[in-house]
């Protein structure tokens, strides 16, 4: 699904001047530049790339086409890596893989890794759900995990209702995966019967229509869904701890399940292409404001500074 975003003018007369403007954004209408920018990779950071790309383009360059798809980390550095030169950008829910970088390597793509947000990986269930709403660590490990055997819901707690335990999640093309098998299953198998897909929309719907489901997916869903969702809290064994924006940071309470989300610029393209370099020098100017905007948690200022210190050096 490839979001292609474009500024709209009303034409009222040939002496109006219109003016557009976008919430916490920096608004510089320089214009002068054209040609297209490309994204594709992680569904989870989508929310927040495609936002950079729709104010980039409002507020900055109308002439510029940046198009934002999701077909997850793994199949976005698949169409990242190509000889001669895949997509611009690569986004990512996790960190590029050795052998990714080898293929980076091998076809001579320069790759940069440029980290644009904290995200928090959210345990949520069935709004009809009364009984799971905090969780031991332990506990929701011993849900996803095979070797457990965690079947119904009295097998996790005594308690809990006698009913079967209808598990969720993104499929193997997703960081969001990988990070919570590596990560939080600590890369044990998952139970045989999870439902996983490949669409964020498809997921939300079956969690939201089962009282017994449970799943996993990054903390951005679930604030833009969470009249339908509830966000398990977690008790990493301090007390049970939400996921929020506060929470969710690299030493704060949600730390464990918490990662940082990238964008992966092929330095080559960005090179060559001024619409490419600018739009990254954009997006980490403005990373902030719109991760705060779509349910990320922000990184420190200077850390933002040190990625565009290194992109305004490519400048030409």
């Amino acid at each position: 699904m490839v979001l292609k975003l474009r500024k709209v003018f009303l034409i009222i007369s040939m002496f109006t001047l219109v003016t557009l403007t976008s919430c916490g954004i920096d608004n510089d209408n320089s214009g002068g530049m054209g040609g297209s920018v490309v994204l594709d990779g992680s569904g989870t950071i989508y929310l927040l790339m495609s936002r950079l790309a729709e104010d980039y383009m409002v507020n900055k360059e109308e002439n510029v086409s940046v198009e934002v798809s999701r077909s997850g980390t793994s199949a976005g550095f698949s169409k990242f890596l190509v000889e001669g030169g895949g997509t611009d950008f690569n986004n990512a829910s996790r960190s590029i893989k050795e052998e990714e970088l080898a293929k980076a390597k091998e076809l001579g793509i320069n790759v940069k890794e440029l980290k644009v947000a904290l995200d928090g990986i959210t345990i949520v269930i069935n709004k009809e759900n009364t009984w799971a709403t905090e969780l031991t660590k332990q506990e929701v490990v011993d849900i996803f995990l095979a070797s457990a055997k965690k079947v119904k819901w009295s097998d996790v707690r005594e308690g809990f209702p006698d009913e079967p335990i209808k598990t969720y999640g993104p499929n193997e093309n997703h960081g969001t995966y990988e990070f919570f098998w590596e990560t939080i299953l600590e890369e044990h198998d998952l139970v045989e019967d999870i439902n996983l897909q490949q669409d964020y929309s498809t997921l939300l719907s079956l969690v939201t229509k089962d009282k017994n489901a449970i799943g996993f997916f990054g903390y951005g869903y679930y604030e833009s869904n969470k009249d339908d969702l509830t966000a398990v809290k977690i008790d990493f064994g301090d007390g049970p701890i939400e996921p929020t924006l506060e929470t969710i940071k690299e030493d704060g309470a949600y730390a464990p399940f918490t990662r940082p989300v990238f964008t992966y610029l092929n330095v080559g393209k960005a090179q060559d292409k001024p619409a490419v370099l600018d739009f990254a020098i954009y997006a980490m100017e403005n990373a902030r404001a719109a991760a705060i905007e779509t349910g990320f948690a922000p990184l420190p200022e200077e850390e933002l500074q040190a990625s565009i210190e290194y992109l305004e050096g490519l400048r030409k």
